[in-house]
């Protein structure tokens, strides 16, 4: 008789992911809709032969032990995995995954939107109605900056950087970007020029960033690159929100060093700076750069493809730490 995987799901995730689950393996999932606390998270783990984790969950040696040996994979409901010690998964045989691709569009588009909402003064400019403000069109009624035209700086080429910028030429914008190193692929797909990140503060109109969280990119936007951009550029952020100092960030915005900033992701979510909070050229969004119900569905398939792959004796789909399917 096959004994089913037992599988611990840290929270609800759409009901296609979860039923695809259900038909292979034992599953309970985190009926409340909320992150476990650490207490919690190590006594739901134990014993677990797969879990899937969210970019919410630190997922630490701690966790991996407390998991257990037979614990084959943590399967990370995301496309970042720095909430995961991968030297410690790896360490102990432990496969990690994420779920990329699937919401680089997404993503993207919510960059979008923010770029527009910040330059158009889309929130500002509902609030001003909603509040009975409303009297009448004027000729200097809630002015913005124009999109067409402009000149758009990237700072990270992968995917999601990618798909954004291509998305400029609709506008017939002239795109910058900087990267660890020029992306030909990049350039051939948006028609980018590569330049230092100095440059691209000095010339862009709008810069949307794009990067993984790393050592090297924690604070990658602090005063001194504040102060190199114009004074009627945006700053827009769907990627992680320690690349951006965000008290250095509510400086620079309180004190028109740049004219706006769109924000999905902040430094200590779901906390938010209370300076950045006083600031009404911000748009700031909850982390729903992927919140479509496609993207969403889609994210946790691959999750769950990546599981029932370990349990069938195939190889992940987007395995992050392959060291340890080199070791079987």
């Amino acid at each position: 008789m096959n004994i089913r995987p037992n599988v611990y799901v840290t929270r609800m995730l759409p009901e296609a992911a979860i039923d695809l689950l259900a038909a292979h393996c034992d599953v309970e999932v985190n009926p409340e809709d909320r992150v476990l606390e650490r207490v919690e998270l190590l006594e739901k783990v134990k014993g677990r032969d797969a879990v899937i984790s969210l970019l919410t969950d630190t997922i630490d040696d701690e966790i991996l032990v407390a998991a257990g040996p037979q614990c084959k994979i943590f399967a990370n409901y995301a496309v970042g995995f720095n909430n995961i010690d991968l030297s410690a998964a790896t360490k102990r045989g432990v496969v990690i995954t994420n779920t990329p691709d699937v919401l680089t569009d997404a993503t993207a588009d919510l960059a979008w939107t923010l770029l527009f909402a910040t330059a158009r003064r889309v929130v500002e400019a509902e609030k001003f109605l909603r509040d009975g403000k409303y009297q009448g069109w004027g000729p200097m009624l809630l002015l913005g900056l124009d999109v067409t035209g402009k000149t758009l700086g990237i700072i990270g080429s992968g995917r999601i950087g990618s798909s954004f910028a291509s998305k400029a030429k609709g506008f017939n914008m002239k795109v910058v970007y900087n990267d660890i190193a020029a992306n030909p692929e990049f350039e051939a797909a948006t028609g980018g020029v590569f330049t230092d990140k100095e440059r691209l503060l000095q010339q862009a109109d709008f810069v949307s960033l794009h990067v993984p969280l790393l050592p090297s990119t924690h604070h990658l936007m602090s005063d001194k690159e504040f102060s190199l951009m114009k004074k009627t550029a945006i700053l827009i952020n769907t990627s992680r929100g320690p690349v951006v100092d965000e008290k250095a960030l509510a400086r620079a915005l309180k004190n028109g060093e740049i004219w706006g900033a769109g924000l999905d992701v902040f430094e200590n979510e779901p906390a938010v700076d209370p300076d950045l909070l006083e600031c009404a050229n911000t748009v700031l969004l909850p982390h729903v750069a992927s919140a479509t119900i496609e993207t969403r569905t889609n994210m946790g398939l691959i999750a769950v493809r990546n599981i029932l792959n370990i349990f069938s004796g195939k190889p992940p789909i987007t395995c992050v730490n392959p060291a340890v399917l080199q070791a079987e």
